[in-house]
């Protein structure tokens, strides 16, 4: 019986374990020390463009890096994904979903390349299919109604060519307002085809906002995540995100931020007719410089913010320079795995990247500490289950 109970207990040790993913970009293509990553399971570079996989017969594979050379900086067990898509990206999408041929060979083409980097998957950043990307102004939503159904197709043909030991992810919006293809009806069809979903919780205020609000917060997180399960995503093939950056925001100086900063109007901060961005609205990574500009209102924000504990976020609004700034502390992002994570059942977390959080890993280290916490819990609940139902 004891062997039994061993054997109970190892199984359920390694089921219990919390997907933990980084995206490494190119603009911020820095790794830390190793036993800072020890316990990242996946790692999604970002991002090779959607376009190529339209090609005839593609002769290259451009990425920042290779998928070998990250393997040597990471564990051996650490899964490497290649990204294809991102913000902006959508017109390869849109052509590839177009038609049976164009799918065909988006898909066969994701398969090469796959083979000839010796990736153990991708992960798809379609922003977004049906609409309501960078584009929507110019290509409006009723021009893309036809991918939402398409969209799944597309997903199908891909794990028909991947097979199914390979991993597919996508990286899916965060705004209720976004998620024009994830209906109940295309849920479940979306869902047979990946291995999970990455939730963009983060960006949940942008220029295309008249108010502010938490770009990451935790109620807004929450209202994401329960819209892709309500619509039939399993939980623990969720993955909740997070931002290593901070986003700031101009406010209207008569848009009523001196009585309650939360809620209180903006400036426009995109044009109507092309949806270009006005410069009023931006931001940056803990890895960056501070814009000159900016410097002195962020110095105040690093050393006056609050958090909502209503909401659920980090905020601070300067009075004199009317600015909005909005970004997760060590503090905010623990708190988001009791009330979102494990109050869920999430199958795991990710961030947006893991070169943003440099020098200091501040925001890697809460996550880690986080992820831990939920693995460590469902290990202990497996444990006590295995042991009753052997007793």
């Amino acid at each position: 019986m004891i062997l039994s109970i061993y054997i109970s207990f190892m199984a359920m040790a390694h089921l219990g374990s919390a997907r933990y993913i980084m995206y490494l970009t190119g603009q911020h293509y820095v790794v830390p020390e190793p036993s800072l990553v020890s316990d990242i399971s996946h790692v999604a570079l970002a991002f090779m463009q959607s376009s190529i996989f339209n090609e005839a017969q593609p002769s290259v594979w451009p990425l920042f890096t290779t998928v070998s050379a990250v393997r040597s900086q990471f564990a051996k067990d650490t899964a490497i994904l290649v990204a294809i898509g991102g913000w902006g990206d959508t017109e390869g999408f849109s052509k590839a979903a177009a038609t049976e041929a164009s799918r065909k060979l988006f898909a066969k083409n994701v398969k090469a390349m796959v083979d000839y980097t010796g990736a153990d998957g991708v992960d798809i950043d379609w922003e977004y299919p049906g609409g309501n990307g960078e584009d929507y102004k110019t290509t409006p939503n009723s021009e893309k109604a036809w991918e939402i159904q398409a969209y799944p197709i597309l997903l199908s043909d891909i794990r028909s060519a991947l097979g199914p030991k390979k991993i597919i992810s996508a990286a899916v919006p965060g705004l209720r307002r976004d998620m024009l293809a994830f209906t109940k009806e295309t849920v479940p069809k979306i869902n047979a085809c990946l291995d999970f979903f990455n939730i963009m919780t983060y960006d949940l205020m942008n220029r295309r906002d008249n108010i502010t609000k938490h770009h990451t917060g935790l109620q807004l997180s929450l209202s994401a995540v329960n819209a892709y399960v309500d619509n039939g995503v399993p939980p623990e093939k969720a993955n909740l995100g997070f931002a290593f950056y901070t986003k700031w925001y101009k406010t209207d100086p008569h848009g009523g931020c001196d009585k309650e900063p939360i809620g209180c109007k903006t400036v426009l901060m995109e044009d109507p007719t092309t949806g270009a961005d006005l410069g009023q609205a931006g931001a940056f990574s803990w890895h960056d410089q501070v814009p000159v500009e900016l410097e002195k209102s962020f110095e105040k924000a690093l050393g006056n913010s609050m958090y909502d504990i209503e909401q659920g976020g980090n905020y601070f609004w300067d009075a004199e320079e009317n600015i909005w700034w909005s970004w997760d502390t060590p503090e905010a992002i623990d708190k988001k795995f009791p009330s979102i994570v494990k109050q869920i059942g999430l199958g795991g977390v990710f961030a947006w990247g893991l070169g943003e959080d440099a020098p200091n890993w501040t925001h890697l280290k809460a996550l880690t500490a986080g992820v831990k916490t939920v693995s460590k819990s469902r290990v202990s609940n497996s444990v006590d289950y295995a042991m009753k139902g052997e007793l």
